[in-house]
């Protein structure tokens, strides 16, 4: 997205934040004024959709004026700082990006089409190219993407994961528009089929253990939360701002409230049978194997069942637009959420085509992408897309729920705590008592895509799958 040339040369523009990101909370400044930065360093962290980003500087230069406070929330386009003026500033900033310019010009024709189906004021008014204005001059780039001669272009996320996993990210070949490096290409780059075929900067061996659920996350706990701030001596109350992710969560509980009709559809299964297989799979696997994957194994099994594919589904609507054809999108793929508690608020990382992975790659997946979360390193396309969602509340405490649909998905699944109860169970004698691990779950469905008959029957099969879990071992889907 090209935006409108600034009238003070000396003005950087708030660049885009993401694709169809048109405004962010700024969280912090990393400069002040009168600072002297260098090009490529982080002037300020925005939050958008729950994900941390950071914009880097486009020159060199002294800081004359900080354009906005945090908690703010600021629009691309408006200008974000102003430099002291310096008449060789402007040309070192355009050579800079000129290589670049170079290597994305094949984009711009469809960074034009997504400016104007996003539908902004000026479209029809000529107007000039600000190169200052995205690092790297790359029309529909991230925030924060470096674009250094020799140096891939990546966000701060995605190179902080290349850290981690001992990657040089400047020999990773980006798949990204304008050769922007992705998470998917540093994992990638990291998997053992690549690192045998290409020299690595550290040994696989301190890269391979980053999937796999670290104590980190298990420390989260110990920092203040900050939305339950002690109270001030003498006060009676404290106001705390809707910001960052409480906003967020805000407004997407109240805009699915609002949509969608709830109902809900609640019943136990006796897993104990699971739980035999799950202590059975951790010892040869060696790894930490709880509920959730296969329960997230039984989730996928049921979506892309014919007679049930209508719940892996999102509505497509638009509620202030009569106009707008509002449809049902079912997906064939199931791409799952996985609601995780964090410091900072409720977030939901996606797992990719979960339904063509096995238990142990779930299981992996979930604690990868709950660690980036909590952690905030997440980047923003990891809490996109999902399709259905699971709650584990029972990871807390309580037993039953009534969840708040993901919306626009049409169906969540809450996880509750398990408990040993009396359960009776068919022997060759008959009918007879035994003690039996439960497992609550709780259905929510949108009623306006899914009928009762559908939910209920769906909630009946994962409980036959999650009693009977040997299939549950592989993917759903080969």
């Amino acid at each position: 997205m090209a935006h409108a040339k600034p009238a003070n040369p000396n003005d950087f523009i708030l660049p885009d934040l993401g694709e169809g990101v048109h405004e962010g909370e700024l969280v912090s400044w990393k400069v002040q004024v009168g600072q002297h930065v260098k090009e490529g360093e982080t002037l300020a962290e925005f939050e958008t959709d729950k994900a941390l980003c950071e914009v880097a500087s486009p020159r060199d230069g002294v800081i004359a004026a900080l354009h906005g406070n945090p908690g703010e929330i600021l629009h691309v386009g408006n200008p974000l700082v102003t430099y002291v003026g310096d008449t060789n500033a402007a040309p070192a900033s355009s050579a800079a990006t000129s290589s670049a310019a170079t290597s994305s010009a094949a984009t711009s024709a469809t960074a034009a089409k997504h400016a104007k189906d996003n539908g902004s004021k000026n479209d029809a008014e000529p107007r000039s190219e600000d190169a200052g204005t995205v690092v790297g001059n790359m029309s529909a780039a991230a925030a924060g993407v470096s674009a250094e001669p020799g140096k891939a272009l990546a966000t701060p996320a995605v190179r902080r994961i290349a850290r981690d996993l001992g990657i040089d990210i400047n020999t990773v070949i980006g798949t990204g528009i304008g050769g922007r490096v992705l998470e998917r290409d540093v994992r990638a780059a990291a998997s053992p089929s690549s690192r045998s075929t290409t020299p690595a900067s550290t040994p696989p061996p301190a890269a391979r253990p980053a999937p796999k659920p670290a104590p980190r996350p298990a420390a989260a706990p110990a920092a203040p939360r900050p939305a339950a701030p002690s109270l001030p001596d003498g006060a009676d109350a404290v106001r705390i701002p809707f910001r960052g992710v409480r906003r967020t969560i805000a407004n997407r509980l109240r805009e699915s409230v609002n949509q969608a009709v709830h109902f809900n559809v609640m019943d136990e299964a006796d897993v104990s049978a699971l739980d035999s297989l799950r202590r059975k799979l951790a010892a040869a696997s060696g790894e930490k194997v709880s509920f959730l994957p296969f329960v997230a194994s039984a989730v996928c099994r049921v979506l892309t069942s014919p007679e049930f594919r209508a719940m892996n589904a999102t509505v497509d609507e638009k509620p202030d637009d009569n106009a707008y054809d509002a449809a049902i999108v079912q997906h064939r793929a199931v791409h799952l959420g996985i609601a995780t508690d964090t410091d900072s608020g409720l977030m939901v990382p996606v797992i990719r085509d979960c339904d063509a992975l096995g238990v142990l790659e779930i299981g992996r997946e979930i604690a990868r992408l709950s660690k980036a979360a909590r952690d905030r390193s997440i980047p923003r396309d990891s809490l996109l897309g999902s399709t259905f969602t699971i709650s584990n509340v029972g990871s807390h405490a309580g037993r039953f729920a009534t969840p708040i649909i993901n919306y626009p998905e049409a169906a969540i699944l809450a996880v509750g705590r398990g408990r040993q109860a009396p359960v009776i169970r068919q022997t060759s004698g008959g009918p007879a008592f035994a003690i039996g691990n439960l497992l609550p779950l709780s259905l929510a469905c949108d009623h306006r895509v899914v009928d009762g008959a559908t939910a209920a029957l769906a909630l009946a099969r994962i409980i036959e799958l999650l009693q009977d879990p040997e299939p549950l071992l592989g993917p759903a889907r080969a």
